[in-house]
């Protein structure tokens, strides 16, 4: 999926330039659910000492002075009002779980303005309702949570909706199946901005999973078995640790002592992905960190990462993150605009 963004933000565009934070505004509206409002709090608007810099500059705003969350749990007070969004780099969107009552006429202007200014816009989970009510997503691809699928291409068939992935990255806007997707999608801009090392840092503090593809299923076989199953955890740390040998689907079927059919029904049972798909990622993801460390030769980033071949390494990363090599060392590597915060992410990640 295209992993380029055109707005401006940290590594290209005025945001770095002026080396301040990205700023990122959330919108919140009447009847928002409040786990998604705790995930962009928590990946965007937490200080973060151990980088050594400020990654993001986070707002809360919302159309009026108090905000009724989600089924009356609770009044939001004390927030900003839409201009900040008017200010923000990434504007996130309001999600609710109402999808068939009509967005603020004040929300869905905010959120064309932003638009039209060329802004990053996120919807997590519903929040993909805002944006197509916006008018901002017609033609272009999203997905929403599957329970909403069928409604939503009932009402919005100019959108090309994408409903069995965790989320959608389209360049400047991007969406979120569900609830625990916003964590996904959250932690792939912190890398599309920062790179891996600093998501690493982010998500080792959420103690989440640093990367998982969007493009892997929302709906896994077994999300919880009836009788209890074997981990994959151990495979899983035994195969990080061996991606730059000849590691293949066998080989993994072979130390957890199954057949590969058997891996393969765990697999997505457990992960919602193939052994074969979980692996590439995985070898993806360690290029990504040995080119931003330093390493220059195509080669030896590719066979430390078990891609085999610069050819290959070329074309899966261009695949995964929508940038050639040399690209993402530009953005990414030593001495590029977001070095300081990968190097300080380095040093923390070897804290115990």
């Amino acid at each position: 999926m295209p992993q380029e963004s055109s707005q401006p933000g940290p590594g290209h565009g005025p945001a770095s330039a002026t080396d301040r934070p990205h700023r990122v505004a959330v919108i919140v509206d009447e009847n928002s659910n409040p786990f998604e409002l705790g995930c962009a709090t928590e990946v965007f608007g937490l200080r973060r000492p151990e980088l050594g810099r400020e990654l993001y500059d986070f707002a809360l705003c919302s159309a009026e002075p108090a905000t009724l969350m989600r089924d009356g749990f609770f009044t939001l007070t004390g927030v900003a009002g839409l201009a900040a969004a008017d200010r923000a780099d990434t504007v996130i969107v309001p999600n609710r779980p109402d999808t068939d009552v009509p967005r603020r006429p004040a929300v869905l202007a905010a959120v064309r303005r932003a638009h039209a200014r060329g802004a990053r816009l996120v919807g997590f989970c519903s929040g993909a309702f805002t944006l197509a009510e916006a008018g901002v997503l017609d033609g272009r691809r999203a997905t929403a949570h599957w329970q909403w699928a069928d409604s939503f291409r009932e009402r919005f068939p100019a959108v090309r909706l994408e409903p069995d992935v965790l989320f959608v990255d389209d360049g400047d806007i991007l969406t979120a199946a569900g609830s625990a997707a916003a964590l996904d999608l959250g932690l792939h801009i912190v890398r599309k901005d920062f790179g891996a090392e600093v998501a690493n840092s982010v998500s080792r503090r959420l103690v989440f999973s640093a990367h998982r593809d969007g493009g892997q299923r929302q709906f896994v076989e077994r999300p919880v078995p009836r009788v209890p199953d074997a981990s994959l955890a151990p495979l899983l740390d035994w195969a990080r640790e061996r991606l730059g040998t000849g590691l293949t689907v066998a080989g993994l079927a072979a130390r957890a002592g199954v057949s590969p059919a058997t891996l393969h029904r765990r697999f997505r049972a457990q992960l919602g992905t193939t052994p074969l798909a979980w692996l590439t990622a995985e070898r993806v993801a360690l290029a990504c960190r040995l080119i931003e460390r330093g390493e220059e030769r195509l080669d030896v980033v590719a066979h430390r990462s078990g891609l085999g071949t610069a050819a290959n390494l070329r074309a899966r990363l261009r695949r995964e993150t929508g940038l050639s090599p040399t690209d993402y060392r530009r953005r990414f590597g030593p001495g590029g605009a977001a070095a300081a915060g990968r190097i300080a992410a380095a040093a923390a990640a070897r804290t115990p």
